[in-house]
């Protein structure tokens, strides 16, 4: 199953981009095994336009032409659920287990995911109730993808209950 970050946004060169190729690295290494492969970010362009619902309808269709079919959808959003890391862990070798060709994680703008993303999506998901800053969402997305593939291999990195 490949794994992508759908976000809009680019992130400039830095310790936070370094930090999540660090995390899709390793991944990468210890998803291979796992029959999760392929993980990746994809960056899309944030839009111009003058109302905040505006942007996020031209930034929804951007994010639906980024998913590719048969894709199961988690959405990062503020209003999602949030679980621990053991039962994202399940829920992704569910989704691996039943053929799902890919799971893509969700990030939106500035002013959030539309509705429509967050309604189509399988998951809605949150960090906290906090607001964060994108760039740290994006490090935590893959340090949890990463984390995942850690407790499906039994790796003892996650150390959780």
């Amino acid at each position: 199953m490949r794994v992508l970050i759908v976000a809009v946004g680019r992130m400039k060169a830095g310790p936070e981009r370094d930090l999540v190729t660090r995390y899709i690295d390793r991944a990468i290494a210890s998803g291979r095994p796992l029959g999760l492969a392929d993980f990746s970010v994809v960056e899309l362009v944030e839009s111009r336009a003058s109302s905040a619902d505006a942007r996020k309808g031209e930034e929804a269709r951007a994010i639906r032409s980024a998913i590719p079919e048969k894709s199961v959808v988690v959405a990062l959003d503020e209003r999602g659920k949030s679980i621990p890391s053991d039962d994202f862990a399940r829920r992704m070798s569910d989704w691996r287990d039943v053929g799902k060709q890919a799971l893509v994680v969700l990030i939106g703008g500035a002013d959030g995911l539309a509705a429509e993303l967050r309604d189509r999506a399988d998951l809605v998901l949150s960090f906290s109730a906090m607001t964060w800053p994108h760039q740290l969402v994006r490090i935590m997305a893959a340090e949890q993808l990463y984390r995942v593939t850690t407790i499906l291999s039994g790796h003892p990195y996650h150390r959780g209950d």
